[in-house]
């Protein structure tokens, strides 16, 4: 299970992203193709793609801004988004993707 961002394939404007795009974008890569090289092996590789979180590092000042970020105009906490990684476990079936937790903002493009 990897922990990517959705600014890999939705970048936006008002959020720098090119070093994320570097790193996180070579963890997506990974997760596909670790997925087809260990699948007869019984192995998933599967990631997820949180957006802006709300943790200690954000100022409270830019609490407003980064809620906007999600057409939801919801800000969730990283420790409830990071529950859903367990939801994996439920789908045996599944492996190489990349599930998008971020309020909407991958779903426009």
């Amino acid at each position: 299970m990897q922990i990517t961002t959705s600014l890999i394939d939705h970048a936006n404007s008002n959020v720098p992203s090119v070093l994320a795009s570097m790193t996180k974008g070579g963890l997506n890569a990974a997760t596909k193709s670790l997925a087809i090289e260990y699948a007869k092996k019984g192995v998933r590789v599967n990631a997820v793609a949180p957006g802006v979180m709300k943790t200690p590092m954000h100022a409270p000042e830019t609490h407003d801004f980064k809620a906007k970020l999600h057409p939801v105009d919801v800000w969730e906490k990283f420790k409830t988004s990071s529950t859903r990684s367990c939801f994996w476990k439920t789908l045996p079936f599944v492996t190489g993707e990349i599930l998008h937790v971020d309020g909407g903002q991958s779903a426009g493009h």
